[in-house]
């Protein structure tokens, strides 16, 4: 193999982060500010949730740190070495979907992945169909490794391009919007293909409009907005200096409604057999006496952790595209 310390990136400072960004930033011709100077740090051995709603600067984010575009002014550091500057020493290393894989329809998914494997001038061809295989059946897609490529459904194809990302061992794998398009069970199964990355060691950098997607596979997540960090750390810190729903399980959905909102309660919302609201700043037990005295029948009680979408409001003080 030779001195490996060529082309072998950097580990960058301890605690230095895989992804670490200063003062990043994105002007277009016309003056639009795509990116407003970002400080990013994405911890090695984390699985990193970039979110934001669709249009706040993500994926031109991620083209720099790709090397694909030239930031106008700032730094972007990725695996310790300055990009677009290493790109040829970092990217051997880095796993990339963005915006779709480009494909050739009349390949089939198995020869497509041939192909992108040939194209790396660092992959052994003896061992290319034993890695081909073994990327296809880490995204589910042996049994549709023969057909064309062309046929397969959008699902489909994000994970064929997931198994293109896969073909070597990557310390960090950068997966922009990677659910996009897939039905349930196939979010599933990217998410778990994530958890298992990670836990092998790999980084992850995941994009997002997607909340929920966020909080249950992310252990790190930052938020943008309009171009700008609005804040980042660990995904459990995010939600925790924001205050929970509170939850009252009752038949009587209709008298809890109304003796919360004669409490001082918010955004008060009757779904079936329970009613959530804001809590009021007051003591939770004189508002549940509140309730038993106007003869609601309490059968639970209790303020839910807060989850990612209610530190997003609190945070931006405006809605999200939860569901997509």
């Amino acid at each position: 193999m030779g001195d490996a310390s060529a082309t072998e990136p950097a580990k960058g400072e301890p605690g230095a982060g895989v992804i670490a960004t200063h003062g990043l930033t994105k002007r277009y011709r016309g003056g639009q500010l795509a990116v407003d100077g970002l400080d990013l740090t994405v911890p090695a051995g984390s699985v990193f949730g970039f979110l934001g709603p669709n249009g706040s600067g993500k994926t031109t984010t991620i083209r720099m740190l790709m090397g694909l575009i030239e930031p106008t002014s700032g730094t972007a550091r990725v695996l310790g070495r300055p990009m677009p500057r290493a790109s040829r020493a970092v990217l051997p290393h880095v796993g990339a979907l963005i915006e779709g894989p480009a494909l050739y329809g009349f390949l089939s998914g198995r020869d497509n992945l041939l192909r992108y494997d040939a194209a790396d001038p660092t992959a052994d061809p003896r061992t290319r169909r034993t890695r081909v295989a073994s990327a296809l059946e880490r995204v589910g897609l042996t049994a549709a490794a023969g057909k064309k490529a062309k046929a397969y459904s959008l699902g489909m194809k994000q994970r064929l391009g997931l198994a293109a990302a896969l073909l070597q061992p990557r310390r960090l794998l950068v997966l922009d919007e990677p659910t996009n398009g897939l039905d349930p069970q196939g979010m599933r199964e990217i998410r778990s293909l994530v958890r298992e990355l990670a836990s092998d060691g790999t980084t992850v950098f995941l994009s997002s409009h997607l909340l929920d997607e966020i909080e249950q596979v992310c252990t790190h997540a930052a938020v943008m907005a309009q171009g700008r960090l609005i804040t980042q750390g660990a995904v459990a810190d995010l939600s925790a200096g924001v205050r929970g729903r509170l939850v009252v399980t009752t038949p009587d959905t209709g008298d809890a409604a109304r003796v919360l909102k004669e409490q001082g309660a918010a955004d008060v919302v009757v779904a079936e057999d329970r009613v959530s609201a804001e809590p009021p700043d007051r003591d939770l037990a004189e508002v549940n006496a509140a309730l038993v005295t106007a003869g609601v029948r309490v059968r639970g009680f209790g303020v839910e952790r807060a989850s990612l979408e209610d530190a997003f409001v609190a945070l931006t003080g405006e809605g999200f595209d939860v569901a997509g």
